[in-house]
C-alpha cells in the first residue's frame, strides 16, 4: 500500500496519529508526514485515513489504484 498526505490540506490535528502512531507523525510544521505504511494492516491505515476531515491523505493499494479517499 501507498500512503501520501497532502499538505496543503492537512491541518495537523493529529487524528492519524492516534490512529497509527507507527504510520503517522507530525513534522515541526505541523503537518502529517508518512513513517511506515506497512506496520499496521490495511484496516487500520484505511480508520486513519478517514479519520482525517480534511481527507489530506490518500491511500492507493500497490498497483496505484486511490482506495482511500
Amino acid at each position: 500500500m501507498r500512503v501520501k498526505v497532502d499538505r496543503e490540506l492537512c491541518r495537523g490535528l493529529g487524528n492519524c496519529v492516534a490512529f497509527a502512531p507507527t504510520v503517522f507523525a507530525l513534522d515541526a510544521e505541523n503537518k502529517a508526514v508518512v513513517l511506515d505504511p506497512a506496520s499496521v494492516d490495511e484496516k487500520t491505515l484505511l480508520d486513519a485515513a478517514d479519520s482525517c476531515p480534511e481527507q489530506a491523505i490518500i491511500v492507493e493499494d500497490d498497483e496505484g489504484n486511490q482506495l482511500y479517499p
